[in-house]
């Protein structure tokens, strides 16, 4: 048994979520999270809403409302939506509470008084319309290292070099199109050429491990060659507070500073909920504890470099030396699994040009386990994967519907005509044990994918046994035997397909748990199998350290869970005389008509964008 954190991206809270985003941070975690659990492994599943930085003050200006309303409302409609996808977190808070604030300026203070942390002069972009900082992300223009034109202030994506905003070619706004006026201005700075050494040893080690998709390896080790400081803080008044600079209130810590941070802060807000304030050190002080960090490729440098670099600078391991802070020695990430990116109909997903399919529409007209299964089944997990309406009916439709749930379905229908309850079986002839076997052995094969991080050979594993299970039906003909002298053998093949019907049910209920709930009372259980989260209204721990901005916010909701009811990984046998009731259908075959009908709901929308963060 090991203690697993868990660590999923925090959706920025500029906007309601799109199933891309999903694709990245959200299913492929919560697989991982359910099986490990199921796998007798203590799991921590933490995240939040990102709250801060330019991106929520823009649209809190377009729609005339304060930055706290506008955090505020899209924090709930995430929470909402992660909730009704089925997401197993053990904490979902948000970067505006107390607590985050305090662990962020411990964090601040600790790896500046190591030495990790150098004031710099540097030139800030300027937004001439507005005033405000622009912050890297939100520039673009022509690299200057590759020539490309779109890379970012922070980076080009098509060289992997980290860049300065300064050193674009033709800077734009992506916000406006304006040309930005760079202007003068203190700031701290993460020294990362003093942790570089350090950083490089770490990613070394990782290599060594062979655990890290190559891709992600690759390009964590080649944003080294070109390291230098970053800063940490910006101009802006929308954020967390500089611990020194408390006179100057339109300084605050850099978003994606804060931002990775709460991992850490999110364990501990979990832990002080529990009624355990320590419990937390069992995942980040523990040498022996393991961390998954789950995200779209986008936010690789943030995890494999930034996080990293921080870590290193708190417990005083870089070039510099230092001392470890209160909070003691934090481990570092085991393995940053970065997935690609999902396209939809062969375009980026741009909210602005309506090339958006948001998670809270999508589960208003379809099942929430159709996405999970598509995401796992054709995602991004390590190379760009497009969602096409074409092929979410396919796949709904002829593996969901025609595989599983017609498996599912014929077992149960039969099991309730012919006997009312599961069957005491006889004797089992060799093609019956070769299923169970077979079946039995896929526990051992699935879940083993599954802890690598390889969902879609997990998951086209347990569908393909799902197909041997239907072969079964096919050769065993259990309809066929209608006599009295036939019935043993009848009972005998029943309760095998009620055995691996459920096999199968806890094999497939880390990628679909509303379903394997259902498919559990189709065979008479209590729908437990699959623990699901629930959003609880909480106040806010430290109300006192925030800023003049939340004064009177009663509190925020949360997702949380009790996840410990879930059966332990492995073959559990099926009850001998459990009533099984007449079943109605699992899964919602789809009209092919819905293709059109959605893809008219795009009609003319422009080309790829993208907006956001």
């Amino acid at each position: 048994m090991s203690h697993i954190l868990s660590a999923v991206a925090w959706p920025y809270a500029n906007g309601p979520r799109h199933i891309g985003h999903v694709a990245g941070f959200g299913v492929p975690s919560d697989v991982f999270s359910r099986y490990m659990r199921m796998a007798g492994h203590e799991v921590l599943m933490v995240s939040g809403t990102d709250e801060h930085g330019t991106p929520i003050l823009v649209a809190a200006d377009e729609e005339g409302i304060s930055a706290r309303e506008l955090a505020d409302r899209n924090n709930r409609l995430i929470v909402e939506d992660l909730v009704a996808l089925g997401l197993s977190y053990d904490l979902f808070t948000r970067t505006t509470a107390g607590n985050h604030y305090h662990v962020v300026q411990e964090m601040f203070r600790a790896v500046r008084d190591n030495g990790y942390m150098v004031e710099q002069v540097t030139r800030s972009a300027i937004s001439p319309s507005t005033g405000r900082t622009l912050p890297d992300r939100y520039i673009e223009g022509t690299c200057p290292i590759c020539g490309t034109d779109g890379a970012r202030g922070d980076q080009c994506d098509a060289c992997g070099n980290q860049l300065d905003p300064t050193e674009l070619i033709d800077p734009r706004s992506r916000i406006n199109g304006e040309t930005p006026e760079f202007v003068e201005s203190a700031h701290w700075f993460l020294d990362l050429p003093a942790l570089a050494q350090a950083l490089s040893a770490w990613l070394d080690e990782r290599e060594e491990s062979g655990s890290w998709r190559p891709n992600v390896i690759r390009f964590s080790q080649n944003i080294l060659k070109e390291i230098r400081p970053r800063a940490m803080t910006r101009d802006i008044d929308w954020g967390i507070p500089v611990p020194g600079w408390e006179d100057q209130p339109t300084k605050r810590l850099y978003v994606w500073f804060d931002a990775v941070i709460g991992y850490l802060s999110a364990s501990i807000e979990w832990a002080r909920r529990s009624g355990d304030p320590q419990a937390w050190r069992r995942w980040w002080n523990d040498p022996q504890a393991l961390s998954y960090y789950f995200m779209g490729k986008d936010n690789i440098v943030f995890h494999s470099q930034i996080w990293p670099a921080e870590l290193l600078g708190y417990n005083g391991q870089g070039a510099k030396g230092g001392t470890t802070g209160e909070l003691g020695p934090l481990n570092l990430p085991t393995e940053v699994v970065s997935s690609e990116f999902l396209t939809m109909e062969g375009k980026k997903f741009s909210s602005s040009h309506g090339i958006v399919i948001y998670v809270r529409d999508f589960l208003s007209r379809y099942q929430a386990d159709a996405l999970r299964y598509f995401i796992s089944a054709a995602g991004p997990e390590s190379a760009d994967a497009d969602f096409t309406w074409a092929e979410f009916v396919r796949r709904t439709n002829g593996e969901l519907v025609a595989g599983w749930g017609n498996l599912v379905n014929r077992t149960a229908s039969m099991i309730h005509k012919r006997f009312g309850q599961v069957p005491q079986p006889g004797a089992l002839e060799p093609v019956d044990q070769a299923l169970l076997d077979a079946v039995e052995a896929g526990f051992g094969t699935v879940g083993d994918l599954i802890r690598r991080h390889h969902q879609k050979a997990a998951l086209a594993e347990a569908m393909r046994l799902v197909g041997e299970a239907n072969r079964y039906v096919a050769e065993t003909e259990p309809f066929k035997l209608k006599g009295e002298d036939q019935l043993e053998r009848l009972g005998t093949v029943l309760h095998t397909l009620a055995q691996v019907v459920t096999d199968l049910n806890l094999m497939l209920s880390p990628f679909l748990p509303h379903a394997a709930n259902d498919v559990d009372r189709v065979l008479g259980g209590t729908g437990q199998i699959a623990p699901m989260p629930r959003i609880e209204e909480v106040a806010d721990l430290d109300p006192q350290v925030l800023p003049a901005a939340f004064e009177g916010r009663a509190g925020y909701p949360v997702i949380t869970g009790d996840y410990t009811t879930a059966p332990t990984w492995g073959r559990h046998a099926v009850q001998v005389g459990r009533p099984v009731a007449k079943p109605t259908p699992v899964f919602v075959k789809l009209d092919e008509s819905i293709v059109e009908e959605e893809l008219s709901r795009y009609a003319g929308s422009a080309p790829d964008d993208v907006t956001g963060a």
